[in-house]
């Protein structure tokens, strides 16, 4: 579990210092863009009130209550779950990686009412009119590795074992 609480930790500061940095010190928030390597990465401010790409937006101070509810739950039960299945290294780090995404957008929620959103990447003529932050990059992160490293072979040491086998006398 050392694994889970240690990828947590690094992806919920590199989390809060991407966020700071373009809030105070490339002063993102008045600018309200910044092209990067234009088109592919570009910094543009959102302020996100919902889930992912604005899903469930609410302006109202109760969805924000909800969605800090629902991400504590979320990671809670993560936590529960990998620790109960003992997963092995990868799935740690992923579980880590998937719950430090979802409290550094908490942080936010609690500290500004909204979710800080900033990176915008297009490509080959296509224009992306959504931002997202490192946290959304590491909970869709976190949740994919999950997924790839939580099946049978994926670190299970019950699985691993097999099936257990009775004596015959």
């Amino acid at each position: 579990m050392r694994r889970l609480a240690l990828s947590a930790l690094i992806t919920l500061a590199l989390d809060q210092a991407s966020k700071l940095g373009v809030i105070h010190l490339v002063g993102l928030r008045e600018r309200g863009e910044v092209n990067v390597i234009d088109p592919l990465l570009n910094f543009r401010w959102a302020e996100n009130r919902g889930m992912n790409f604005g899903l469930f937006y609410s302006e109202a101070d109760l969805g924000r209550w909800l969605l800090v509810a629902l991400a504590l739950l979320i990671s809670g039960w993560v936590i529960h779950w990998v620790r109960q299945n003992q997963f092995g290294t990868w799935a740690q780090v992923s579980a880590g990686v998937l719950v430090g995404g979802a409290i550094g957008n908490v942080i936010d929620r609690l500290a500004y009412g909204y979710v800080a959103d900033f990176l915008n990447m297009s490509c080959c003529g296509i224009e992306n009119p959504f931002s997202f932050n490192v946290a959304d990059v590491a909970i869709f992160a976190g949740a994919l590795g999950l997924v790839l490293f939580t099946g049978a072979s994926g670190g299970n040491k019950a699985a691993k074992a097999g099936p257990k086998r009775r004596k015959t006398p």
